[in-house]
């Protein structure tokens, strides 16, 4: 079994400069004192494992989204029987961490650009015992992630797992991590650009990922959706297909997060890979294959040319979760009792969430309750209850566990609102 350590890396002529070089000799003993800033390497706790962040980048909040990293890493070690895991930017390597202690990798490879997090990274690593030779289980390297990916893929150094939890709508890692993924492996990664999802930057998530994005009330959906696609595209450049096995989207940052399979052989239909519309004037979202551009319209007006629909794509119009991977993760964390008590009760609520949305009946997008509430001019009616009588009238609809005030349903504006109507004034009768 190949090892990449740091003195492994050698230069490619494949590889640009390093971003950060080493400064000037003559200037490296210089330290200008800065009274501002320190250190404060304070106690953190995650899952009852003890860790120290020191002044790398630390979210509590992005918990939820390493859970879910674990849990899928631990899957795939019981179905595989054995996990080698690359954490591209580890930061102070508590997701290293927890892939060695709690999904049981054989060998995880922490990297992050930045040396100076070296003492914490190992400090929080040592609750491993690292191991020699072919043995090892942990090594912590200090390149950019690019390097890192190509030099594994030129070693042919693959890895099971490949976790890259970047900042803003940087694709730039996605072809050399699938070079450097075994086949059938996952690939976890990882967008911030709110502004790009959100319609607001069409240029940038162009050149980031392949798809000119416009503003829509389901935005956080579409930055998921943006994310995959520029996978997809990536992965058929390179003769693969990518299979998502979950996406999740959490409010801070924001992120989004995706956990695709990568498999050989390209999809003989891109029948999920196309367009998303919004029509601003009956509120609907639909979604269309390339076949269809240029035929792009709503049925809601009569005048085909003047219909006020606004397109976002190429991207993933595809399912966002796989309904048996979220049921095995779901039982899985039972059986760790990660949820079932009041610790637990978020992870809980977002996977069931994330198992009601896998329904294959449900289409793209989301109807918030206050949008459709503005277009019937009446109070929104309760969510149980707009669920409940959808149900009875024979659509499919689920919570979304992007937007808290929101439905996914088969059903459309026009019909919600009739619904709602009747809701209401069933409500108004027994208040009467």
């Amino acid at each position: 079994m190949s090892i990449l350590t740091p003195k492994a890396l050698s230069p490619s002529p494949c590889l640009g400069k390093p971003r950060n070089p080493i400064p000037n000799p003559k200037f490296r003993s210089f330290k200008p004192h800065v009274t501002q800033f320190h250190c404060t390497c304070e106690r953190q706790t995650e899952r009852g494992i003890e860790f120290d962040t020191g002044e790398s980048f630390f979210r509590h909040e992005s918990a939820t989204g390493r859970d879910l990293g674990v849990l899928a890493a631990a899957l795939y070690r019981q179905s595989k029987g054995s996990l080698r895991v690359l954490d591209a930017m580890c930061g102070c390597g508590i997701r290293s961490c927890r892939y060695l202690l709690e999904a049981k990798a054989d060998f995880v490879l922490a990297n992050d650009a930045n040396d100076e997090y070296r003492g914490i990274i190992v400090g929080n690593l040592k609750k491993v015992e690292r191991g020699f030779g072919d043995t090892r289980r942990w090594v912590v390297s200090h390149f950019d992630a690019n390097r890192v990916l190509t030099e594994c893929y030129l070693q042919r150094d693959f890895f099971d797992l490949i976790d890259i939890d970047s900042f803003g709508s940087d694709s730039l890692f996605l072809r050399s991590a699938m070079s450097a993924l075994r086949l059938n492996g996952l690939l976890y990664l990882t967008s911030t650009d709110g502004y790009s999802s959100g319609g607001h930057r069409p240029h940038c998530s162009l050149a980031a990922y392949g798809a000119y994005i416009r503003p829509m009330p389901c935005s956080n959906e579409i930055g998921l959706r943006m994310l995959i696609g520029g996978a997809v595209r990536e992965a058929s450049l390179l003769g693969y297909h990518v299979t998502p096995l979950f996406s999740y989207y959490s409010y801070h940052g924001p992120v989004f997060r995706v956990m695709l399979q990568v498999n050989r052989g390209k999809e003989h239909e891109n029948r999920h890979y196309g367009f998303i519309s919004y029509c601003s004037q009956c509120g609907n979202t639909r979604s269309f294959s390339w076949e269809e551009l240029g035929q792009i319209s709503c049925s809601c007006s009569s005048n085909k040319d003047c219909s006020p629909v606004t397109v976002s794509g190429p991207l993933w119009k595809g399912p966002l979760h796989n309904a048996a991977f979220i049921a095995e993760m779901l039982n899985l964390a039972e059986q760790w009792g990660w949820i079932g008590n009041s610790t637990g009760a978020d992870l809980d609520k977002l996977l069931k969430r994330m198992l009601d949305e896998s329904d294959p009946r449900l289409p793209v997008g989301y109807i918030k309750m206050d949008e459709m509430a503005s277009r019937a001019k009446i109070n929104s009616p309760s969510l149980k209850t707009m669920m409940s009588t959808l149900l009875k009238e024979g659509y499919a609809v689920s919570r979304s566990h992007i937007a808290s005030n929101a439905i996914k349903t088969n059903c459309t504006m026009k019909e919600c609102i009739r619904i709602a109507k009747e809701i209401q004034g069933a409500q108004n009768l027994d208040v009467k």
